[in-house]
C-alpha cells in the first residue's frame, strides 16, 4: 500500500512534487515570453543531447517524423559529416556542461554551421556568449529529467515556426496533460491511478515493445526506469521483434512484455500487435498494454511519457529505493 508518508520518505528530494506541476510547467513554458527564434534556408536539423536532454531530441524526432526536413538525433561526440552551413544544430544540456554535447557544439561552430543552444547556464552559456551563439536558458526543475516539460514546451515556444509545429497540437498536448495529471498525480494513489498500477505491475525485468512513432516514449521509460528504479530494462521496436526478439519467448524468460500502442497505429502494425498478443496469450505470457491518447503526436508522446515516467517513481518508492540519486552516471562523470 502506498500514501504520502510513504512516497516524501523515500523520494527524498520530492521529484513526484515536479511531476505534479507538469501541466502546469508546460503551459508556463509555452506561454512564456521569450523570444522565438526563426532560422531560414534549413536543410536539415541535428538535435543533440545525452540523457533526459537526449530524449528531448528523440520526441522532436517523432514530432517531425512526417514533416519533409531531415532529422538526426546525436547523442556522443560526433556530428555526421553531412552537417554543413544548411544545418541547423539545437543542443540541450540542461546542466550545460554536458562533456558529449559540449564537443558537439564546438564542432557544429567549427563547420558554420547555424546553431541554438539550450541550458540552465553552465559551460555552454560562457561558450556561446564568447562566440555569439544564440543561447536561451531554460531553468532547471529538480533534475534533468524531471526538467522535460520545462524544456521541451520551451523549445516548442522558441522553435515553432522554424519547425512549423502547430499552436492548436501543442495546446491540445497540455490539455490532456491536465486531464492525465487528475488521475496519476501523488493526491490519487488509488486503484484508479494507472500510473501507481503499473508501478505495481512491475516486478522483474520490464521489456518495452513500441510502433514506429512512438520510440521516444518507449526510449524514455527504458531510461526513466533505469534511472529512477535502478532496473535493467529494454525497449524494441514491435516489427523488428517479430523478425528476432520474439524468438527468446521460446524459452522460460523473467521479462515483462509491455505494450506501448498508438490509438492510430498503422494498419499493419494494428494487424501485427494482434498477432503479437495471441502469440503471448498462446504462450501463458502475462503482458501489460499501455494505449496512448487521441490527438496529435505530440499529444500522444508526450503524455505516454507523463504516465510512464510517473510509474518509474511510483515503483521506486514502493521498491523503498530513493528515485533521485544516480551515483554510478556521478561515477562515470568524476573519471571524464
Amino acid at each position: 500500500m502506498l500514501d504520502l508518508s510513504i512516497l516524501e520518505k523515500y523520494d527524498s528530494q520530492k521529484m513526484y512534487k515536479v511531476y505534479d506541476k507538469w501541466p502546469e510547467i508546460a503551459r508556463e513554458s509555452f506561454e512564456s515570453n521569450q523570444e522565438p527564434v526563426s532560422f531560414d534556408g534549413i536543410d536539415d536539423i541535428v538535435f543533440a543531447g545525452m540523457g533526459g536532454s537526449g530524449a528531448i531530441g528523440d520526441v522532436f524526432s517523432s514530432i517531425l517524423s512526417k514533416s519533409k526536413m531531415h532529422v538526426n538525433v546525436v547523442k556522443g561526440y560526433h556530428l555526421p559529416q553531412t552537417v554543413d552551413s544548411n544545418t541547423l544544430v539545437i543542443i540541450v544540456s540542461v546542466s550545460g556542461n554536458t562533456a558529449e554535447t559540449f564537443s558537439i557544439l564546438d564542432s557544429a561552430y567549427k563547420m558554420r554551421s547555424k546553431i541554438i543552444v539550450f541550458s540552465s547556464g553552465g559551460n555552454m552559456l560562457e561558450y556561446c556568449t564568447k562566440n555569439k551563439i544564440i543561447h536561451k536558458i531554460i531553468p532547471q526543475y529538480h533534475s534533468p529529467r524531471a526538467s522535460f516539460t520545462s524544456y521541451l514546451y520551451s523549445m516548442l515556444n522558441i522553435l515553432q515556426s522554424t519547425l512549423e509545429i502547430k499552436q492548436h497540437d501543442v495546446f491540445e498536448s497540455i490539455k490532456k496533460l491536465e486531464e492525465n495529471n487528475r488521475e496519476i498525480n501523488s493526491s490519487n494513489l488509488t486503484d484508479d491511478n494507472p500510473s501507481l498500477n503499473l508501478a505495481k505491475w512491475i516486478h522483474s525485468i520490464p521489456g518495452i515493445y513500441y510502433p514506429f512513432g512512438l520510440q521516444s516514449a518507449a526510449i524514455r521509460f527504458k531510461n526513466s526506469l533505469q534511472e529512477n528504479v535502478k532496473i535493467h530494462a529494454f525497449a524494441e521496436d514491435v516489427m523488428e521483434v517479430c523478425h528476432n526478439g520474439i524468438v527468446s519467448w521460446e524459452r522460460k524468460s523473467n521479462i515483462q512484455p509491455i505494450l506501448i500502442e498508438g490509438q492510430d497505429d498503422h494498419i499493419k502494425t494494428k494487424e501485427r500487435w494482434i498477432i503479437l498478443k495471441e502469440f503471448l496469450q498462446e504462450n501463458k505470457i502475462e503482458y501489460k498494454e499501455i494505449m496512448s491518447v487521441d490527438g496529435s503526436i505530440i499529444s500522444k508522446i508526450i503524455n505516454l511519457i507523463y504516465l510512464l515516467d510517473y510509474s518509474t517513481i511510483y515503483k521506486a518508492v514502493l521498491d523503498k529505493v530513493d528515485p533521485t540519486p544516480v551515483k554510478s552516471i556521478d561515477y562515470i562523470k568524476s573519471r571524464l
